[in-house]
């Protein structure tokens, strides 16, 4: 397998692990057809299940003026009831993960319709990358936290 191959692997098991802990909280998986961009609309105005989630949701165009698809969109949570979105980057090696943190800091900042939390983990990124987008919460309004896995899942045992 190629080196692209595994991080696209190893990213997939950190979304996947991010589902698991939406189903334990009792999140239910809503319209896996959700990525037409008419949809979002319709996601966010169902109130027919008080705890949603949708994942890889159209959201808009980006600061390249580019289509952005996140990975999950959060409906329905008890201490954000307008919803939030989660990225997650994975990168276990030396890679290009951690260069691309300004672009979703831009994005999350002027182009996302709701806050959102950066799952970032892997120990691959360069020193200071994670240091430095945590430091941009205090910044930027839309971005709420920036987590590892463990302390991802100590969040959502407490504001899920």
């Amino acid at each position: 397998m190629t080196q692209g191959g595994r991080a696209n692997q190893s990213g997939n098991v950190l979304e996947k692990t991010v589902e698991g802990t939406l189903l334990g909280h009792g999140y239910e998986l809503v319209g896996s057809n959700l990525v037409k961009k008419k949809r979002l609309g319709h996601l966010i105005n169902c109130t027919s299940f008080p705890k949603r989630y949708a994942r890889q949701v159209y959201i808009g165009s980006g600061i390249y003026g580019t289509d952005i698809y996140v990975d999950f969109y959060i409906i329905g949570s008890v201490t954000i009831p307008s919803g939030f979105i989660i990225e997650c980057k994975w990168q276990q090696i030396s890679g290009s993960v951690d260069e691309k943190l300004p672009y979703v800091n831009l994005n999350i900042q002027n182009c996302y319709p709701a806050p959102a939390i950066v799952l970032i983990d892997g120990g691959g990124m360069k020193p200071g990358s994670i240091i430095w987008l945590k430091n941009q919460v205090a910044d930027n309004p839309n971005l709420l936290a920036v987590h590892n896995l463990s302390t991802f899942i100590a969040w959502t045992n407490n504001h899920l």
